[in-house]
């Protein structure tokens, strides 16, 4: 397993990068028209990569915590909020950052927190040096169910090797993000919480995902165009809370969600701690 931790992250978000990212996400390329289910997928692997932590003298340095996805000017990335480590071990060099597979080995490549949006479990991380493959972001308007949708991303994290798995999947529905439930006794705080404000719509997919598929890119297999990104962890947690074993459905969150993440502005708050 090797490292190149030659490349160093510190770009900051003013108002003229969100410009450029809104730019960048209207000519990011997408799959020619006409192209074969296996030629997008060819076009989107690139783009697929590990979010982890990299330090140097634990073993295994590099730890595997979700999937993510590249898009806008090719060095912005995004996840699963969930999968963000609160904290950082400053002391022992921990860096937060993507795992890219390069045949049998990985790279690691640091990244910055640029954005959070909690509420709908999403992350943005920010790159610094040469721009990777960017996947293009979708409307999201045109969405219905019954559309076939597919996703690519590591369900089994490094367990087997970091080799991009791709499956297929339908749009089942557009729900809540939370439905109340019968019992006020199954409801914890956080879902409680969820209930008081304005209802967010969720996709669920007839597609089986993983816990290590969070944050993976779900999009047009025609075109690659992302539509959303899937949650396996905290949306599951919210939707069949009062389901005493819980379903294999899939779910994710829509794609407009991404677009207004990427129009934020970097704040302090969101960083993630170091400990000493």
């Amino acid at each position: 397993m090797t490292s190149s931790l030659l490349l160093r992250a510190g770009i900051g978000m003013g108002s003229g990068l969100a410009g450029a990212l809104l730019v960048a996400l209207a000519w990011a390329p997408a799959a020619a028209a006409g192209a074969t289910f296996g030629q997008v997928i060819a076009s989107v692997k690139p783009s697929v990569v590990g979010i982890g932590t990299y330090q140097p003298t634990r073993s295994p340095a590099i730890v595997f915590v979700a999937t993510g996805f590249v898009t806008g000017d090719g060095l912005s990335v995004i996840t699963n909020a969930h999968g963000i480590p609160e904290t950082l071990d400053s002391e022992r060099n921990e860096t937060l950052g993507i795992v890219i597979a390069k045949g049998d080995k990985v790279d690691f490549r640091p990244a910055r927190l640029a954005g959070l949006d909690r509420l709908h479990d999403l992350a943005h991380l920010r790159l610094a040096g040469a721009p990777m493959p960017a996947l293009r972001l979708g409307d999201g308007g045109a969405v219905e169910e019954g559309q076939a949708l597919a996703f690519t991303g590591f369900p089994l994290g490094m367990v087997l090797g970091l080799h991009p798995v791709t499956h297929r999947a339908m749009l089942s529905a557009i729900t809540p993000l939370v439905m109340p439930s019968v019992s006020a006794r199954k409801l914890d705080a956080r879902a409680i919480a969820q209930l008081a404000r304005a209802p967010s719509p969720i996709y669920q997919l007839d597609g089986t995902a993983y816990p290590g598929n969070s944050g993976s890119p779900v999009y047009d297999p025609d075109s690659g165009q992302v539509l959303a990104v899937l949650n396996m962890v905290f949306v599951k947690g919210l939707k069949e809370n009062a389901i005493t074993n819980p379903s294999g459905i899939s779910y994710a969150i829509p794609v407009i969600h991404v677009r207004a993440l990427l129009q934020q502005q970097t704040s302090p708050q969101t960083m993630p701690q170091t400990t000493p």
